[in-house]
């Protein structure tokens, strides 16, 4: 009888199941959205109940797609959506209150008066991060100031925090843990990535008492065992997590020093293995633990573009230009150019390497002849363009250009897109035959954990299926980045 892996990609729009064998294929696939809530202006919220239904049902599903038993999973592997901070009861796991996602920007004002206070090099240095709301610490502190009752309850121990593997951890082991791994642990602001631990000097200006913190883990050891989960048998291994995007990194086979990848999700995300040492960047990019596997931690410089997949999905939702995303493309393919329209998709505000919350979307250069396909083809531009400035932001603090670019993630289906990223990088881009390198990565370290493979193994599984070469004018790409330059400063 085979055994499988289950992998647990929860995702900011939905949650994705993956079921893989001993040869390494993925035998099922089951995606499963849940709702977004945003009460107010710039504020975005999950509700963990729905992420933890959203991944029982997935997981009943894969195994249906599979035709599997539950006692045929080896071992589980969980990756998750970074920087969204969840906190929940110690002794009966009910949320004390909805999940603050990485997109909110309600700590904006936060993160300013830390810079005020003149504490961003003390984070800088120690996380290697930006002070941002992005990150989980300011987040954390929001909810313990704002919350009546949550900082005695947090103080006391009775509060757990994590990003939402925590969660799932505590929820698959029925309390029994309550732990992050080092890749997530390195997103909240709280984390010193030279001695790879909690540091009171980062608790502190944020008032953050260390009783609610986790244990860190490394990324690929059994760190737990399933218990009293609904369609799952009791004592299964979860023995591999990494946040999404390390975790796409190490399911690319970005091994070694140099390599990087690109996931075109909700968010894009570019990153750069840089080895053991973590190189601060000169160009505000952010430096992140990759992961730490038998005592070795590998470090990465990363780049995040806030709102990428999220673009077609408010082209689909808000404006509705098209029914489904993926017909996004098609869309584009009506017009041979974007007709000098510029879209900046600064829904969330800016990422690297300019660092503006306050910065929001933009679009220009709409006259009488515009169409919805201009509009489509400048939403894919402004994604591939973000990832150009990140890109170059990359090869000027590494000091070396980019040899190609490995690319997974939904958006990256989008062959249109991935022209264009070539097009405007002047380097291949390299897809695989599967996309899902985040499940794919956190199934491989749960996989490595328990000897189901080598290493050797998951260098050949994921090799590239298609390269997209280089083939615009530079007349064309001058004036497209001239364009877009201009209207990134305006948004």
């Amino acid at each position: 009888m085979p055994s499988y892996v289950l992998a647990i990609d929860q995702g900011t729009t939905g949650t994705t199941a993956l079921l893989v064998d001993q040869s390494l294929r993925v035998r099922a696939r089951v995606n499963r959205e849940f709702p977004q809530h945003f009460p107010k202006l710039g504020w975005v919220e999950h509700d963990l109940r729905d992420i933890w239904d959203s991944v029982l049902e997935t997981t009943r599903a894969a195994l249906r797609q599979a035709r599997a038993e539950a006692g045929q999973i080896a071992a589980i592997g969980i990756t998750n959506q970074r920087e969204t901070v969840a906190l929940w009861d110690r002794k009966t796991l009910k949320p004390a209150h909805r999940a603050i996602v990485w997109q909110d920007r309600r700590t904006a004002d936060d993160s300013a008066r830390l810079k005020e206070q003149l504490l961003e090099p003390l984070y800088r240095s120690r996380t290697g991060l930006l002070l941002d709301p992005y990150f989980s610490g300011t987040k954390l502190a929001w909810l313990l100031r704002e919350v009546p009752g949550l900082r005695g309850r947090a103080a006391a121990g009775d509060l757990c925090f994590g990003t939402i593997d925590s969660f799932l951890v505590a929820k698959l082991s029925r309390g029994a843990a309550h732990l992050t791994d080092v890749s997530n642990a390195s997103r909240t602001l709280l984390f010193d990535i030279h001695k790879l631990s909690w540091d009171p000097e980062l608790l502190e200006p944020l008032e953050i008492p260390a009783a609610v913190l986790p244990q860190v883990v490394g990324n690929s050891e059994e760190v737990a065992r399933t218990r009293g989960v609904p369609g799952l048998p009791d004592g299964i291994p979860i023995a591999g997590m990494a946040g999404d995007q390390q975790a796409a990194l190490f399911g690319q086979g970005c091994f070694e020093a140099g390599q990087s990848k690109c996931t075109y999700g909700t968010g894009a995300f570019l990153l750069l293995n840089i080895g053991a040492q973590p190189a601060v960047s000169e160009r505000r990019l952010l430096t992140t633990v990759a992961w730490r596997i038998g005592g070795e931690t590998t470090y990465a410089l990363e780049g995040s573009v806030f709102i990428a997949g999220a673009a077609v999905q408010w082209l689909r939702d808000g404006l509705k230009v098209v029914k489904r995303a993926a017909d996004i493309e098609a869309l584009a393919k009506t017009v041979k150019d974007s007709g000098g329209v510029t879209f900046v998709p600064a829904l969330t505000g800016l990422g690297a390497p300019q660092w503006r919350p306050a910065a929001r979307g933009l679009i220009s250069g709409i006259e009488r002849g515009t169409t919805a396909g201009h509009l489509a083809r400048a939403a894919l531009e402004g994604i591939a363009l973000s990832i150009h400035d990140l890109a170059k932001a990359m090869a000027e603090d590494s000091g070396k250009p980019i040899a190609a670019l490995r690319v997974d993630g939904g958006a990256s289906a989008n062959d249109l897109l991935m022209q264009i990223q070539a097009d405007l990088l002047e380097v291949p881009v390299e897809r695989p035959a599967v996309i899902e390198s985040t499940g794919l990565g956190a199934a491989f370290l749960a996989g490595l954990a328990i000897g189901m493979w080598r290493k050797e193994d998951l260098r050949r599984a994921q090799r590239p299926a298609k390269r997209f070469h280089a083939r615009m004018g530079e007349d064309l790409r001058v004036r497209l980045l001239t364009r877009w330059h201009a209207a990134v400063e305006r948004a």
